[in-house]
């Protein structure tokens, strides 16, 4: 029997179509569409002297390349893969639709012809450590799996290789759900609060897209969500509705003097998790109510014993005449860089600032008053923390200490600079990483260059 892997694709013969935008997730699906023989475009914002060889060889391999300022000008398509970070409603798109040209996503079609039991999840905070976690605690049981989303690899390629007794998991954007009209099996919205302002209209569409994650779910699906979260707690999915709670409400999975608990069966002591933070634990009660069924407790156990994070995400990077150096360059909003200060013990070394969101930031300042001595402050929101830190009913001046530099390679100088013996430095930025690098993770990786370097 053909598979719907094929089905589809064959499907486009004799086909025009654009992809737009010609990033990581973007390029095996030209590779995939020119193998069944379809007629491709590719469309990017870059200009051709400053391609890479990868995209040379998609237009060697018969990729049609439209690029520079002009890129979406006259561009004729059947189909159009819109790439994750292009507003749907983005003129040149909503002009191809008007045309008759029908919109999707790698993500929407791997959604299609997945074949295997897809996992999702999304949120504000928290969804690629949770994420991870799920992927860990179903690979420790013994199960196939493939990560894929906003981490691991692109999937729809790897669908050929993929069997019905599989599992997908997979973390979503706000910006991949928007238009996405399929879900997941499993859905789990890890929590909601103000975040990518600068993309998304105002907070409510925001909210919708990251719905979409549980819309087109049916009764035999599950949605899983946060019930400590004001946005989160009143949602609920076509099918199975569950939630976790830290506050210990009477929920599938609750926190309660220190022990998690999942249908009022012990699971997991908070003290066997190695991941440090509070945040941590609630990511794991998220992950407990996914896996419920799937995974066995000892699993989760096990897991929670020896999984050591994932890399960018409160990361030790070196330890240098008593000082260590964390790496969380993945907290681009400000309750991520809170969830990290809140980590530690005593007071820290925060190097925080980047590009704009355009999210407030009134409610980082309080805990940066109470868990930060010293503060390094680049980029764009540099002002805005500061700000926001002045204007705290706790602060005092000089307490913390605050420090306005240049950039961010001048704030990770100066911190590292005012450190001594016993000190915590800690990046996290509280902002996006656009202002001047590629992503968080290229951030992440310079962060810790130069702290090896010292």
């Amino acid at each position: 029997m053909i598979s719907a892997f094929d089905k589809y694709f064959t499907s486009l013969a004799g086909k025009k179509i654009a992809v737009l935008g010609l990033g990581v997730s973007n390029r095996p699906l030209v590779r995939l569409l020119l193998e069944f023989g379809c007629d491709v475009t590719g469309c990017d914002k870059t200009p051709r002297e400053k391609l890479d060889q990868e995209v040379l060889d998609l237009e060697a391999s018969g990729c049609k390349l439209s690029l520079g300022d002009t890129y979406l000008d006259g561009i004729q398509a059947d189909l159009v893969f819109r790439t994750p970070g292009m507003h749907p409603g983005n003129p040149a798109i909503v002009a191809l639709a008007q045309k008759g040209a029908e919109i999707t996503s790698e993500m929407e079609v791997f959604f299609e012809v997945c074949p295997c039991t897809r996992i999702a999840v999304t949120g504000s905070d928290g969804k690629t450590t949770t994420t991870t976690l799920v992927s860990e605690m179903l690979k420790a049981e013994g199960k196939t799996v493939w990560l894929g989303g906003n981490i691991g690899t692109p999937l729809l390629p790897l669908v050929r290789e993929m069997k019905e007794t599989d599992f997908a998991v997979v973390e979503l954007s706000s910006f991949q759900l928007m238009d996405m009209k399929r879900s997941p099996h499993i859905a789990l919205i890890t929590n909601l609060a103000p975040n990518h302002l600068d993309v998304h209209k105002d907070m409510e569409e925001y909210v919708e897209a990251k719905k979409n994650i549980y819309r087109f779910q049916n009764e035999a699906d599950l949605l899983v969500i946060n019930a400590d979260n004001a946005i989160t707690a009143p949602l609920a999915g076509p099918g199975t509705t569950k939630a976790f709670s830290r506050q210990g409400k009477d929920v599938c999975v609750r926190l309660e003097n220190g022990v998690i608990y999942r249908n009022g069966e012990a699971v997991l002591n908070k003290a066997d998790i190695l991941l440090p933070g509070e945040h941590n634990v609630e990511n794991y009660m998220a992950a407990i109510t996914v896996v419920e069924g799937l995974v066995s407790d000892e699993t989760i156990r096990h897991v929670a014993k020896n999984f050591g994070g994932v890399e960018h995400r409160i990361e030790l990077v070196r330890v240098k005449d008593g000082v260590r150096f964390y790496n969380d360059s993945i907290a681009s909003s400000p309750s991520r860089t809170i969830a990290g200060l809140l980590s530690f013990p005593g007071k820290v070394i925060l190097i925080a600032g980047g590009y704009d969101k355009h999210i407030p930031y009134d409610v980082l300042g309080p805990v940066v008053c109470d868990h930060v001595k010293k503060l390094f402050l680049g980029g764009a929101t540099g002002p805005q923390i500061r700000a926001a830190v002045e204007n705290a009913p706790n602060y005092k001046p000089g307490c913390p200490e605050i420090t306005d530099c240049a950039d961010f390679d001048a704030a990770v100088c100066a911190a590292a600079a005012a450190a001594a013996d016993g000190d915590v430095v800690l990046m996290s930025p509280a902002s996006a990483a656009f202002d001047q690098f590629k992503n968080f993770m290229v951030r992440g990786e310079h962060y810790k260059k130069m702290i090896r370097e010292l």
